[in-house]
């Protein structure tokens, strides 16, 4: 028989892959300040796609009535307090970063030391060991560092023209999703069943899952959490609380808890004597410390287990990566992938185990099932 096939043309299958390659890297160069404010939409229209059909339920069937019904909760509930935040943040910091800056920043006294019990005498002695052992030597070795790092976490919330571009992009590009979301759906599934067949199509379906217990059981839960915090700390009386609320709000995210600032803000009204208020804050934060027990098993209904070390890298590794915007995204991103990761080995029995035994097992369990 004649081999009537063709031999491969080596240069021709490198030139096509060359100019995909470059029609990609193209592509991506053009919608590159676009693509951290779709990703941000992305994942606030995954999260709450069950609540635009609700709201389409009880708007009479209106697509674009539930759309801007959405638009509007998501600018006055999400965009505008977060802007706040980061307008006061730079604004409050301000001195801080002045007072670092120009070398005014020295050790404290803390003669206050003395008053507490037993202890109090120790620690004051201890202290000021300290302190004649070199440590305004070591405060000024060390202000740089803090200068920098200060004014590193500072500049990231500056960046409030790029900041609201981006907030400005996600309304817009949730808008787009909410309207044409089956469509967008839909043609992700079918691109992603062309790439990997049924196993694209069920990575597609892991990825929106870990998008939303990301998105409702992390961020939603910090959202609440930093906010109501914020509040507790502004009827108070403690100072800079909207810098503290952003500080609870990354704590939050971290998965560390709003305590970490709460607690100090605590001590600080029962010290200056303001029991009352410090009475207050104590009950307040009894309430917003174990309302993520509450509201996290609540948002996250698909029951996704993700590990602390990766919420706690997602979040900075996110801010460090894309600023302000990256503490929302970098975790969903890990995720993603991580569900993703942990479903392909899976998809492997264990080495040692019987897959006739597994198999036999799982139709068991869909015979019960259908029963």
């Amino acid at each position: 028989m004649v081999n009537l096939r063709q031999p491969r043309d080596v240069a021709q299958i490198l030139l096509s892959v060359l100019f995909l390659a470059l029609m990609i890297i193209a592509c991506l160069w053009i919608v590159q300040p676009f693509i951290l404010g779709f990703a941000w939409a992305a994942t606030v229209v995954v999260a709450t796609w069950p609540l635009l059909l609700r709201l389409q339920k009880l708007l009479f069937g209106r697509r674009g009535l539930a759309v801007l019904v959405m638009t509007l909760l998501l600018f006055l509930l999400f965009i505008i307090p977060i802007a706040l935040l980061v307008n006061s943040l730079v604004d409050s910091s301000g001195p801080v970063i002045r007072a670092v800056t120009s070398g005014d920043l020295t050790l404290p006294d803390l003669g206050w030391l003395n008053s507490i019990p037993v202890v109090g005498a120790k620690l004051y002695s201890g202290w000021h060991s300290l302190l004649e052992m070199g440590g305004s030597a070591l405060m000024a070795k060390v202000r740089p560092y803090i200068g920098t790092t200060t004014t590193w976490f500072v500049g990231q919330a500056a960046h409030i023209g790029r900041f609201m571009m981006h907030c400005t992009l996600m309304l817009v590009f949730s808008a787009l999703l909410y309207w044409r979301g089956e469509q967008v759906a839909l043609g992700v599934r079918h691109f992603a069943t062309r790439l990997a067949g049924k196993r694209g199509d069920a990575a597609v379906l892991l990825a929106a899952q870990a998008v939303r217990a990301v998105a409702l059981g992390v961020v939603v839960t910090a959202l609440v959490q930093a906010v109501l915090g914020g509040i507790g700390l502004a009827i108070s009386g403690v100072p800079y609380a909207t810098v503290f609320t952003v500080v609870m709000l990354m704590t939050c995210l971290a998965q560390l808890g709003p305590l970490l600032v709460l607690v100090p803000s605590i001590i600080w009204l029962y010290w200056t004597g303001d029991t009352t208020w410090g009475t207050v804050l104590l009950v307040w934060s009894c309430v917003v410390g174990t309302m993520d027990n509450v509201i996290r098993p609540i948002l996250i209904r698909m029951g996704a287990d993700l590990p602390l070390i990766l919420i706690l890298s997602g979040v900075i590794g996110g801010l460090i990566a894309f600023g302000m915007i990256g503490l929302f995204i970098g975790p969903v991103l890990l995720a993603v992938t991580w569900r993703l990761f942990s479903a392909w080995v899976h998809e492997v029995p264990p080495p040692g185990t019987d897959p006739d035994a597994i198999l036999s097992e799982l139709e068991e369990l869909e015979e019960k099932n259908t029963q």
